[in-house]
């Protein structure tokens, strides 16, 4: 099932704690939806890394941890409780074990969780973060899935039901996808809707089916799949094409692009992105204002911007070092722990929010207009998602500081009033400079 990346599942956020999009925010995610599939309360977990993986060396150090043991805790990504899981699992009496051990994988940042619950329920579950806060579950109990968290999920286990999925889905809503999967052991059923199916369809599917167990997944992405229309560009040059004939500028068009993906109106998406502003614009004010945090190598510097350039020891361009000061301050945050917005990942979360608060400052200009400039942003960041996308395990960190470049360019060019052609310019000549020519690795 290919999915377009949505601006607000794959771009601009998730809203978080901690270093990295890729090791917190999904790992939390991944857990999240494990405490799901258990159903039941946890009683001990076993956390397992391959040792040829990227997480084995760094899980505590980034935040992997963290990130999992508040998902097992069913402890919220933005809470400041996150900072304490171990001890909050020791004092409820759980059990969470992490071990590096060699398992086969098809990705770098591959975990392996088994879980036990209070009432002796077990799984295992394997999956992967793919960056930016994205994961996908691969295996449950062996049986191969694809799990994303953008969908209300239910999971059917069940030894004889692979001769009749048809007659099951005639039970189900409409627009509902369903995948199987078997082995060994059996059957295992996944069913997808855009909509949570209701308890009295789960108990009618019980009732009509020889079902071993069921459980409900909830989703755990801000956009919820399922309810897309057709999108009236999908490449850049189709764009650009559209774009011109009707006389559209590159935010407009990203507004148009997440409508067409989540199936929402433009007033809820246009709020959406308001909140998002003002969490990342909440996040300098805090770096700004001075952050502690024992457990990182450079404390606070952000203030030493603007009292540099007071006394004349840095250049005094105020554009730009208000820009420096905005990204120092919002990496500032992240690394105190603080709530930040992963855009398009932690790594690199300084960059587009620094640069666009002090550009729409610097021109006055108005409210709507930043949150087209960020539309604009996100939909260039959505096309750089559906290539290389964000993992810097599999690209390196060029491909997260490359992303956020062009998508700064890109909302600089929509606040100060350039066509659909002027930000997507902007943004290849960003990526260029940063990620480099293709020519450089030959030379």
């Amino acid at each position: 099932m290919k999915k377009l990346p949505g601006i607000f599942n794959d771009v601009i956020g998730p809203v978080m704690r901690g270093p990295s999009s890729s090791h917190t925010a999904a790992s939390w995610r991944i857990a999240r939806t494990c405490l799901d599939i258990l159903s039941e309360p946890l009683k001990k977990a076993l956390i397992e890394f391959d040792t040829e993986g990227a997480w084995a060396p760094n899980f505590r150090e980034q935040g992997t941890d963290m990130g999992i043991n508040g998902g097992l805790l069913d402890i919220e990504i933005a809470d400041p409780r996150l900072k304490n899981t171990a001890k909050i699992a020791q004092e409820k009496g759980i059990s969470i074990t992490y071990e590096i051990n060699s398992f086969p994988t098809k990705h770098a940042n591959t975990v392996r969780l088994s879980l036990e619950g209070v009432n002796g329920n077990n799984i295992q579950v394997v999956a992967v973060s793919i960056g930016g806060g994205s994961f996908e579950i691969q295996q449950i109990d062996h049986f191969n899935v694809h799990i994303c968290g953008d969908y209300h999920e239910l999971i059917i286990w069940s030894k004889n039901i692979s001769s009749s999925p048809s007659g099951l889905k005639s039970m189900l809503p409409p627009n509902v996808v369903l995948i199987q999967s078997s082995n060994d052991k059996g059957n295992l059923l996944n069913i997808k809707s855009p909509k949570r199916i209701p308890n009295k369809i789960i108990e009618k599917l019980k009732s009509n089916f020889d079902i071993d167990k069921i459980i409900a997944i909830n989703p755990v992405m801000p956009i919820i799949s399922g309810n897309e229309s057709e999108m009236p560009f999908t490449t850049i040059t189709s764009l650009l094409s559209y774009a011109e004939n009707e006389n559209l500028d590159l935010g407009e068009l990203g507004l148009i692009y997440e409508q067409c993906r989540s199936g929402l109106s433009e007033a809820v998406l246009l709020n959406k992105m308001k909140a998002l502003i003002e969490i990342i614009e909440t996040s300098i004010k805090t770096g700004l204002e001075g952050t502690v945090y024992k457990d990182r190598i450079l404390q606070q510097q952000s203030h030493l911007i603007h009292k540099a350039e007071k006394k004349g020891r840095i250049l005094q361009g105020q554009l730009v070092n208000k820009i420096v000061a905005n990204v120092s301050a919002i990496m500032e945050a992240k690394s105190a722990m603080e709530v930040i917005v992963a855009n398009p990942t932690a790594g690199s979360c300084g960059t587009v929010g620094g640069v666009l608060k002090a550009v729409s400052e610097d021109l006055n200009t108005s409210q709507e207009q930043l949150i087209k400039a960020y539309f604009a942003a996100g939909i260039v960041g959505a096309y750089f998602a559906a290539g290389p996308g964000f993992s810097a395990e599999e690209h390196g960190c060029q491909v997260e500081c490359g992303a956020a470049s062009g998508m700064a360019a890109t909302g600089i060019a929509q606040l100060f009033g350039g066509t659909a052609k002027q930000a997507i310019s902007a943004a290849s000549m960003a990526i260029q400079n940063m990620i480099g020519l293709v020519c450089d690795p030959v030379a």
